[in-house]
């Protein structure tokens, strides 16, 4: 008679989803974690620092505590409000003051942040008070994107596609899709938003205007 072998059942296999929405949360948690150490450097209370940026405490409080992912908007009046370059947001690398001016990334080395609609990947982040902030960005499909959806703050900024399809909206303008290898430049003074198009894997590369002092 044959003799019959056990075999092991495989590993459960974690959904790619749950994958990613365990990511997106360590990424909130790690971010919120970092701005309240900033914050608590700058010797602010969260009552001050609501004053100073504009928002309400409970705002950032649940940012604070990884509860909600800031707009990339919210991210730059925060880094004003505490009068500091925005990748001190980033990274605790930046509590020494840095003096090298040329710095690399290496692929898929830079730092993770996770804000309301888009995964940045911060590049080049050990050069402090930089004027131009380099992301490789994940923009995540969602329906077209109305006024309320659109944000603004002071500078500049351009995207070149890596991969996927994208729908950039820039107000008073129509919006326009982009494809891999498509490239946009635009004045960040303009209400914006950008969209996937698709549920591919959709990437760009993104760089922003920055100055830590208003004015």
């Amino acid at each position: 008679m044959a003799r019959t072998e056990k075999t092991s059942r495989p590993a459960a296999v974690v959904p790619v989803a749950e994958d990613w929405d365990a990511e997106r949360q360590q990424l909130r948690a790690e971010l919120g974690a970092r701005m309240k150490t900033v914050r608590q450097a700058c010797g602010f209370t969260l009552e001050v620092a609501a004053q100073r940026t504009g928002l309400a405490v409970s705002t950032i409080h649940k940012i604070e505590n990884g509860r909600v992912s800031p707009s990339y908007e919210n991210l730059v009046k925060i880094a004003r409000a505490y009068e500091i370059g925005i990748e001190r947001l980033f990274s605790s690398d930046h509590e020494q003051a840095q003096t090298t001016r040329m710095t690399v990334t290496r692929a898929g080395q830079g730092r993770k942040v996770r804000s309301k609609n888009f995964e940045y990947e911060v590049l080049c982040n050990a050069l402090a008070e930089k004027k131009i902030v380099p992301l490789v960005t994940r923009v995540e499909r969602r329906a077209p994107l109305a006024p309320a959806d659109l944000e603004a703050h002071t500078g500049e900024e351009t995207l070149f596609v890596l991969s996927g399809r994208v729908e950039l909206t820039v107000e008073h303008y129509e919006p326009v899709v982009l494809e891999p290898g498509d490239c946009a430049y635009f004045d960040s003074t303009l209400k914006h938003g950008l969209r996937a198009m698709d549920d591919t894997d959709t990437r760009v590369f993104w760089a922003c205007t920055y100055t830590d002092v208003a004015g």
